[in-house]
Order: structure tokens, then sequence, then C-alpha cells
């Protein structure tokens, strides 16, 4: 959620109430009307003022931290304004969000500026709206491009490589339409179960078939991995469900960078009884 007034007073979301003061004090000496005669000075420094009123008072800053630009349509404090009609002025722009009253009677260049603003009164559009998306692991691997189609609306939205079970991925402008403008689209990630794939946090466990024989006295066989084709070599002896690593041919984290790796799962097949002869099904039956 963007935070805009801590940047109109340069400023970290974090700040002490120490350094928000001293960042007011600096900005209102370099913009006020006094020592500054141009108009972007003059409406800078309303919005200097307005935003030290409201960070400068801890029950305004939390309730501004819990609503952020929602209350300016989802834009920073000075594109909203910018973006209304030039003969509005400060005082029908927040009037036309905070009801009647405005601006000019809570501020003025020689006042603290909102005093007498209740952020209780406000209630802010959600105009966001949530949708579940299916993928594959092989989505979450290669970043393949998904049709998602949402309130009559169609569009191509890229996988994020590494997303995660549960995360959400945030489309720009794909949410309701308001007063304010238009939400977001939340879409939750939900992974599909799939009988070839599976991901256990970074790793990719891929199944292959392995024959009986192959399992039983060794060789090599290729494998389609979601990587490239590789040759594993294949050890006597070699049991149902046995894991062989490919090391950082996993995924790669998208928050820590790390790569996991592909664990190459062998699923065994066996022979059909009928294709063997009576001999070696009998020598079969006599040495296992």
């Amino acid at each position: 959620m963007s935070k805009s007034l801590y940047q109109t007073l340069n400023v970290s979301e974090n700040a002490s109430q120490d350094e928000i003061k001293k960042s007011y004090r600096r900005l209102a000496r370099q913009y006020h009307p006094d020592l500054n005669k141009t108009k972007e000075a003059e409406e800078k420094f309303k919005e200097i003022n307005a935003a030290y009123e409201i960070l400068s008072d801890e029950e305004k800053r939390r309730q501004y931290d819990q609503f952020g630009d929602n209350m300016f349509g989802g834009q920073n404090f000075s594109d909203f304004a910018r973006s209304r009609s030039t003969s509005e002025d400060l005082d029908d722009i927040l009037s036309s969000i905070f009801g009647k009253g405005g601006f000019s009677q809570r501020f003025s260049q020689n006042s603290q500026g909102f005093s007498g603003f209740n952020f209780s009164n406000f209630a802010p559009e959600n105009l966001d709206i949530t949708a579940i998306l299916n993928v594959s692991v092989l989505d979450t691997l290669l970043g393949n491009k998904k049709q998602v189609s949402v309130n009559n609306e169609t569009f191509s939205l890229k996988i994020p490589i590494g997303v995660e079970e549960g995360e959400k991925i945030r489309v720009r402008n794909k949410g309701k339409m308001g007063r304010t403008g238009r939400g977001d689209l939340l879409l939750q990630i939900h992974i599909e179960e799939d009988e070839m794939y599976r991901r256990e946090k970074d790793d990719i466990i891929q199944i292959f078939d392995l024959p009986l024989k192959t399992a039983l006295f060794g060789g090599k066989i290729e494998i389609a991995t979601w990587h490239k084709t590789l040759t594993l070599t294949i050890p006597p002896n070699t049991k149902a469900m046995q894991k062989f690593r490919i090391k950082d041919k996993g995924i790669k984290n998208r928050k820590t960078s790390h790569v996991g790796d592909l664990y190459l799962q062998a699923r065994l097949i066996l022979p059909k009884t009928e294709t063997l002869s009576d001999e070696l099904k009998a020598l079969l039956e006599k040495e296992l």
C-alpha cells in the first residue's frame, strides 16, 4: 500500500517523530511562500503542512498507515491533486474526499493544518477483488503465460517463476470500478497436483519410469526433465521410488534466490507375465 505522505516529507515509514519534525521544518523553510514566490512552491507548502499534521499525530498517523493512499484513489497525494480539474483548489479536492467543510476551515499557511480532520469518518472504497488462479508445477518452473478470465474480461498473465502455493499476485486496474477509480485484482495461487511433478519448497521431484530389468541389473536411461533430457546411470538393485539428485536444477526462490535441486524418483515398471515364456516364469517363481 503506497504511503505518499511519507514521501512528501522525505522520510521513511519507520521514521521517528524527531525525524519527521526535522524534515518538516527543513522543507517548510524551503517552500515557505515568503521565501519562494512560485505557484508550485505554494502548493508544495500546503502538501508539506498537510502531511506533517497527519504524521505528527500518533492517532492520525496510525489510521493513515492503515488506509494509506486509498483515500486518494490509490494515487499519491500530489498526483491525485494534479489529476483533478484545474478549477479545483486544494479545498475542493479534499472536500470531495472528506465531505463539506473542506480544507480552508482546517488549514492556513500560518496554522497547524488538518487540526479538525477526523480519519474515523473516512471509509475508503474497497475496489479490489480476489480470485483463485490454478497453475501447474511447470508453470511455476518455467514462468508460463496463462489466460485469465475474471468479470467477463480475459487477459494474458505471465506466472512469476518460483511463485508459491497461496501467494497472491496483484494485477493493477483489473478490479471493480468506483468513484475513485478502479481497484486491483488479487490472484491467489493454487498449484495443482501433478502425476509427474511435485514441489517440496525449492526442490522438484519428478517421477520417471524404470523397467524392471534396468532396476535389477543396472544400465543407462534417458529422462526428459523440465530442464533438458538427461542420461541417468542406474546402479544394479535399484529400489522402487529410489531418488537420484540433480543438483541446482530445482526452482529458484523468489525471496532468497536459493536454487533447489531436482530429484528423479524411480517408478518401477513390471513386465506383463503373459508376455513371458513358461520357462522364464517358472524360473522366476523358483528364484524370487
